[in-house]
């Protein structure tokens, strides 16, 4: 994980590590549905925090 925006990390921070990772395990890719996310970084949104990868 990078870290692109110091207030998605703070909200990261917060989620517990097990519920972390069932997000990092189940996310949604246009191309292949849902799958793991790989090297993404972080980023504040206003509905919470966006995880952007491979």
């Amino acid at each position: 994980m990078e870290v692109m925006d110091f207030k998605a990390l703070q909200k990261w921070a917060k989620i517990l590590k097990n519920i972390q990772g069932l997000i990092v395990k189940n996310v949604f890719c246009p191309n292949c549905g849902m799958t793991t996310i790989v090297k993404y970084t972080l980023h504040n949104d206003k509905f919470g925090i966006v995880l952007k990868g491979k």
